[in-house]
């Protein structure tokens, strides 16, 4: 019980700290998946994506 009331007080209670804590909850969360999804395509896909074989294609000029 004292750990609800501890929530609503400091992050429900008012509407404006409420709102800016949905916001930056999923600011959080997009940034946190969308690195995890790319590590996780890179891991995948490695030795097929452009990164991994550009050096095959691209001479230096010198």
């Amino acid at each position: 019980m004292a750990v609800s009331t501890l929530i609503y007080n400091t992050l429900i209670r008012r509407n404006s700290v409420f709102v800016g804590t949905i916001l930056l909850g999923a600011f959080t969360f997009e940034i946190g998946f969308d690195s995890t999804i790319d590590r996780f395509w890179d891991r995948l896909n490695a030795g097929k994506q452009w990164k991994d074989i550009k050096h095959n294609y691209i001479t230096s000029d010198e």
